[in-house]
């Protein structure tokens, strides 16, 4: 058993590291144009393109952040699973055909043909910072558990910061869409290999599986089905409601899961590969809980083994890390470190490689008056994804962390663009009579309700949080309203003029 790392432990990361950043030089010699920078050719493997658009929507905060949500609240969030066939059935049968009509390289595209120039560098626009400020957060989340687990100086988070997304820049920019997908593939495997080998040494020293619960822990606070009361931090139906909106707004708007789509041969195979997406995503929901219940039964067992000073309870989000690095057996903690910083890479390689797609396609190409070579493209796409990179890394010294666990925040941080997003994608798709001044105008209200929601307590001084659960809801039903309603009034004035 290890207390901290062992250098077998750092071999193992560094040769992980080694292999993504020779994934990405291997792609790299290959003859390969802009398009098949973006989307691989349009032919990749649908089970291949499914568990890359998982890996790349499960970051080191849903993989840190679940097991402590499950032991400090309770398994409400499991009900987030009930919102996978839902979305399945919308996604699949309602957006994908409707996206796959068009071959695209940026889902912004889409917009310009419906509404018009505006409406298409306004989504851009909300995606780019999306993603920057997605990936922001969660790479200083991850630097921060990975300084828990090598056990050093706050100090140095920058640094670990730094070398997470310069991996990740490397091989991502070198070999475009081809190496981010099969590196998410190693990842995938990695990060779900690791929190199962957690669950196999936690039931082999407790002596089976007496761990998993039969009643209901009297920590965990109990939750109504439902509830008006803004402050109320989770419902049953409220956490259904707002995972199943979360899912539909981020594949019906988000370039990372657009381009995927675009990745494959047609509406069959994107559905297929949104199919196994949603398997995957199952299953990691329920490993994950599965690693909490684990980790909250352990250390009540062996409570002498947490961090002297820390409870249960109040270090939730710390638990998974330190079990990491204090309870796994030397190389096993390697291994579960690299799923770490897998689930932390997966997230940004396709971020990095999604925004150049965007910057590249809605920018610079839309604006661009002369033409370049294939090669002097994809020279420019190497550049923007470097540039994004640095970006992502400097922006991580700015994350000023939302109140509210890792959980709470990574709900807040993606929901504040993702739903607005989707609104210019429901005007442009199903609303016959949308104008690009009510779709703007729709979207710009959802931004604001978002924001108002997930920033209460600094806006109004106010001591409590609303609940993050309520973000999507409000935001999408204040947005549509909105944008039909400017929508009808800017039509009948021009169908009068």
């Amino acid at each position: 058993m290890s207390n901290g790392l062992h250098w077998i432990d750092f071999s193992i990361v560094a040769a992980y590291a080694l292999g993504m950043l020779g994934i990405g030089w291997f792609y790299s010699r290959k003859r390969i144009d802009k398009d098949e920078y973006f989307t691989g050719g349009r032919k990749m493997n649908p089970i291949f393109i499914g568990v890359s658009l998982f890996a790349t929507l499960l970051s080191t905060i849903s993989y840190l952040s679940k097991p402590g949500e499950i032991v400090k609240n309770g398994p409400y969030t499991l009900l987030a699973v009930l919102a996978i066939p839902i979305s399945f059935l919308i996604v699949g049968y309602c957006l994908i055909p409707v996206f796959m009509k068009f071959r695209l390289t940026s889902a912004y595209e889409l917009l310009e043909k419906k509404l018009g120039l505006s409406s298409r560098l306004i989504g851009a626009s909300m995606f780019v910072l999306l993603r920057l400020m997605w990936m922001a957060v969660l790479l200083n989340f991850a630097a921060g558990a990975m300084v828990v687990i090598l056990g050093i100086d706050e100090k140095w988070i920058f640094a670990v910061t730094a070398i997470i997304g310069l991996i990740a820049l490397l091989y991502s920019s070198l070999g475009g869409l081809r190496a981010v997908v099969v590196t998410d593939m190693i990842q995938f495997v990695l990060l779900l290999g690791g929190a199962i080998l957690v669950i196999v040494i936690v039931s082999m020293r407790l002596g089976g599986l007496d761990w998993f619960p039969t009643e209901w822990n009297p920590a965990w606070k109990k939750q109504p089905v439902f509830s008006l009361d803004p402050y109320l931090r989770l419902t049953v139906i409220g956490v259904i409601v707002s995972q199943t909106l979360w899912t539909i707004c981020t594949a019906g708007s988000d370039q990372t899961a657009i381009q995927r789509y675009m990745a494959t041969e047609d509406a069959s195979a994107a559905r297929k590969s949104y199919l196994v997406n949603s398997i995957v995503t199952l299953v990691a929901s329920l490993v994950l809980a599965l690693v909490g219940l684990a980790l909250m039964a352990y250390y009540r067992q062996f409570p002498d083994q947490f961090a002297t000073g820390q409870t249960i309870s109040g270090s939730a989000d710390k638990l998974f890390p330190y079990f990491i690095s204090h309870q796994l057996p030397i190389g096993v903690s390697g291994l579960v470190v690299a799923g770490m910083f897998a689930a932390a890479m997966s997230s940004v390689d396709s971020g990095v490689n999604s925004i150049t797609a965007v910057v590249s396609s809605d920018f610079i190409g839309r604006f661009r008056q002369t033409e370049h070579t294939a090669r002097e493209e994809l020279i420019q796409a190497r550049l923007i994804a470097a540039g994004v990179g640095v970006a992502v890394i400097l922006a991580t010294t700015l994350i000023d962390h939302l109140p509210g666990n890792l959980f709470a925040v990574s709900k807040r941080a993606t929901e504040l663009f993702v739903t607005p997003l989707f609104t210019l994608f429901f005007m442009a798709m199903f609303v016959r009579f949308a104008t690009p001044a009510g779709a703007n105008a729709g979207a710009l209200s959802g931004f604001l309700a978002a924001a108002t929601i997930a920033f209460w307590n600094p806006l109004f001084d106010d001591e409590r949080a609303l609940s993050f659960t309520w973000i999507s809801p409000i935001a999408l039903i204040v947005g549509i309203t909105v944008g039909c309603f400017v929508s009808k009034m800017t039509s009948e004035k021009k169908s009068g003029t």
